[in-house]
């Protein structure tokens, strides 16, 4: 949740798939514990077996009940901005299935330069990498070890499920503890530096 708050989408989408399935889904519970692949959070609820399956009907109704309820959050639109006004550019790299996360930021009116999806921690790197991040901006500890394994400088928003001092301790270069908002400010003062 760096860009979008994307629990009230996800909460939903999971309690459609429950609902579908007839399998018990604490969707209130799956929302705390975002970042991880699907994967990951499917596996606490339907048989190694059943995973793909349900990976693909999770990722089928996404569109539909995921994509509106999820807001941007503060800052989001402006940290884009202020990374293309340097002549930067802003990539995302998340570990959301692609094709969903540009419809959330389509929909957000948010436009990235590119979209990388399906990449988790360390996988982000070669992403990274590949577009030149200089500095990359996330919420969870795998983003800050994504950012290390890239040599990008790793910049930490306390917006999703780990707290400020937990993305510290996992060797954040940078936490910016009023989350996105305060980014523009402090870019501004790294490209002065």
């Amino acid at each position: 949740m760096t860009l979008i708050d994307s629990r009230p989408g996800i909460h939903a989408a999971y309690r459609k798939l429950s609902a579908e399935t007839g399998v018990f889904i604490d969707a209130d519970l799956a929302v705390t514990r975002l970042g991880p692949p699907l994967d990951v959070e499917l596996a606490h609820w339907f048989p190694a077996e059943q995973i793909p399956e349900m990976a693909d009907r999770y990722r089928a109704l996404y569109p539909e009940y995921a994509i509106e309820p999820a807001p941007a959050l503060p800052g989001a639109r402006e940290a884009v901005d202020a990374v293309r006004a340097a002549g930067g550019r802003a990539v995302v790299v998340t570990a959301k299935h692609e094709p969903n996360a540009r419809l959330h930021l389509s929909h957000l009116g948010i436009g990235p330069d590119a979209v990388i999806g399906g990449l988790w921690a360390e996988t982000k790197a070669e992403a990274l990498r590949e577009h030149g991040a200089g500095i990359y901006v996330g919420d969870h500890t795998g983003d800050v070890r994504g950012a290390k394994a890239a040599g990008a400088l790793s910049v930490a928003v306390p917006t999703g499920p780990i707290g400020a001092e937990e993305l510290r301790a996992a060797g954040a270069d940078v936490v910016l503890e009023e989350g996105l908002a305060a980014f523009p400010a402090w870019f501004a003062r790294q490209l002065e530096g």
